[in-house]
């Protein structure tokens, strides 16, 4: 017995992989990217404690005012404060984005871990389901869900965590099918583990690591997708950063007042920038290779 565990160990995938990042780095630009998401989710938790005033409340002086010290962003058509309005909005957007992924992940990950351990019927079953989503168009299903039921938070967010589900769910599908018939899969195979403790002890670490890669690619998307249901009218109905950006989108604010919409974009690149450069490093950092079965 203690022969089998001392070579279970020595063969432990996650300690490999990780053993091989060590050599790497993950260079100055991811830090950069991790400290700008960093101090967005901080400013945006403590939102409520900082002076960045009431995104909706109307200012005293002129509407469509530009950017300056009092207003960082400018005003909007209401005199309402941009950049609080931007904050605010950031709350909404990146919340969508998360439980978007994350939903993505839990479902689509154990679905596609169970098609790839147990194969045979399960797999054919789970991957024509994989298939079926993947071959709806996912802004049509997006508009269907959204315009049947009442545009909440939990709504948009769910419903683009239903698109994450297939291409989580692939991804942990071909990583699965990778690592089940390494040794040491077989070693707790061979002492009697049963088929749970293989799957969350033994796979999970190994297909939780391409799987984080693509979330942070994900939750990236699926902040893009939001404000492409702002602009159809069926996003969220509180501040979020597609919000903004479609109540500057007029072609009279566009000409005159850019800084409306632009600021917001601004932030919004940024972030996304953020996530896909971070989400590639990890991807590189960890050797993880984008396989299909």
């Amino acid at each position: 017995m203690s022969d089998v565990e001392n070579a279970h160990v020595e063969i432990m995938t996650p300690d490999d992989m990780v053993d091989d990042a060590v050599k790497k780095r993950l260079g100055i630009g991811f830090w950069i990217a991790v400290g700008w998401l960093g101090v967005l989710v901080a400013t945006v938790a403590f939102a409520p404690f900082l002076p960045f005033g009431d995104p909706d409340k109307l200012a005293a002086g002129p509407p469509r005012t530009g950017p300056s010290l009092d207003n960082w962003f400018g005003t909007d058509a209401l005199g309402r404060d941009v950049f609080a309005r931007t904050v605010y909005g950031a709350r909404v957007s990146l919340v969508v984005g998360f439980i978007a992924i994350a939903f993505g992940m839990v479902v689509g990950g154990t679905l596609g871990m169970v098609a790839g351990y147990f194969r045979g019927r399960v797999d054919q079953v789970i991957s024509f389901m994989f298939f079926t989503l993947l071959s709806f168009p996912g802004l049509i299903l997006a508009l269907l869900i959204t315009s049947t039921f009442d545009r909440t938070l939990r709504t948009v967010s769910l419903t683009l965590g239903v698109l994450a589900v297939a291409p989580v769910g692939r991804l942990a599908r071909a990583a699965t099918l990778v690592f089940a018939e390494r040794e040491f899969v077989q070693a707790a195979r061979v002492i009697g583990a049963k088929h749970f403790r293989i799957m969350t002890r033994e796979l999970l670490p190994v297909v939780l690591i391409p799987m984080a890669a693509l979330a942070l690619l994900g939750m990236g998307v699926a902040i893009v997708a939001e404000g492409g249901l702002a602009f159809l009218q069926l996003s969220v109905e509180d501040i979020s950063w597609g919000v903004i950006i479609n109540d500057g989108r007029g072609i009279r604010d566009l000409q005159e007042n850019p800084h409306v919409a632009l600021m917001p974009i601004g932030v919004m690149f940024l972030t996304i920038l953020a996530l896909n450069f971070a989400g590639d490093r990890v991807r590189e950092y960890f050797d993880v290779r984008e396989t299909a079965f």
